[in-house]
């Protein structure tokens, strides 16, 4: 049920899939820069220590190591925090995995601000859109831990790189997975509206949903779409919202830069031109803290989603 709590963190989730892949297809490698137990890729080398590599902290040679191994027929998920794998990995990422467009998988651990005590060197808020500008890549960001597990079987399933973007908390369940199926490409509309649709990814899909609340009980209805595959990205649903509500709120935890506002703002502006608002991260570097402190001082709150609702109706 949406709201409740699934137990489990998303990365644990993740690691257990990995785990399951893996008795399944024994072509199915992992690697790690010497974060296994952050990114639960640990699990996967206790049940298949043969097939685990710890590269050390030496990411450019994992994603290297991994472009070879995917030449050979096997499917290499490399595994370190998302701002790395942006700051240290992009040369051997865009020269050897995107330009031969290889079965690679990206696993960023750790998103968002969601390693919040180590601060602005390890807070990961342009990930989205160094993978959304890299010709070949799927992006895709699941918003709770079931949903992690199905972006993690889509993502072996597909041929070609893929970047999946992993948070470091437990989450709140944000749908009913028997009812939406998880389909690569394809938002998720999580709650009918008529007034004005709030997209969401990641963490912000189960505050989009609890800003719906608070837009019903003042008398506004807001349409709530989870968008977990950000490129390619759901233009249809999107250009459908434009014309079915008075406008968008986009929230991400991301830069509000190149990430999933920029992908809908596009969208909108080649297709069906609307108002719209973004709730991110605004061209600032962030600071260390406790986590909630950090999402209410950068305005990643279901009280920002509220606000700019309400100005777009208005």
């Amino acid at each position: 049920m949406a709201g409740s709590v699934t137990g489990k963190a998303m990365r644990q989730m993740y690691g257990e899939t990995l785990v399951e892949l893996g008795k399944k297809h024994t072509n199915l490698v992992v690697l790690d820069a010497d974060v296994s137990g952050s990114t639960r890729s640990c699990v996967f080398a206790e049940a298949f220590p043969d097939r685990f590599y710890n590269v050390g902290i030496a990411e450019m040679n994992m994603a290297a190591m991994a472009a070879g191994l995917s030449t050979t027929g096997l499917v290499p998920f490399i595994n370190t925090f998302a701002c790395f794998a942006v700051l240290r990995c992009a040369d051997p990422i865009r020269s050897l995995i995107a330009y031969t467009n290889l079965n690679v998988k990206v696993v960023g651990a750790y998103c968002g601000l969601s390693d919040s005590f180590d601060g602005a060197s390890h807070h990961a808020t342009m990930d989205i859109n160094f993978f959304r500008a890299m010709p070949n890549f799927l992006v895709l960001s699941p918003s709770d831990g079931p949903e992690a597990a199905l972006a993690t079987e889509a993502a072996f399933r597909h041929e070609g790189p893929v970047y999946l973007r992993m948070h470091r908390n437990e989450l709140p369940l944000t749908s009913d997975y028997e009812k939406n199926k998880f389909e690569l490409g394809k938002g998720v509309v999580l709650r009918d509206g008529k007034d004005v649709t709030l997209i969401a990814t990641g963490l912000m899909v189960h505050l989009a949903l609890a800003a719906a609340d608070t837009l019903a009980s003042q008398g506004t209805s807001a349409r709530v779409v989870n968008i977990h595959t950000i490129k390619p990205i759901d233009r249809d649903l999107i250009v459908k919202c434009a014309s079915e509500t008075k406008g968008i709120v986009v929230a991400e935890e991301h830069s509000i830069t190149g990430g999933l506002g920029s992908a809908v703002a596009e969208v909108l502006a080649a297709n069906k031109p609307a108002p719209v608002a973004f709730v991110g991260v605004e061209n600032t570097f962030t600071e260390t803290g406790d986590y909630e402190s950090l999402l209410t001082k950068y305005g990643l709150t279901a009280g920002n989603i509220v606000e700019k609702a309400k100005k777009i109706v208005k």
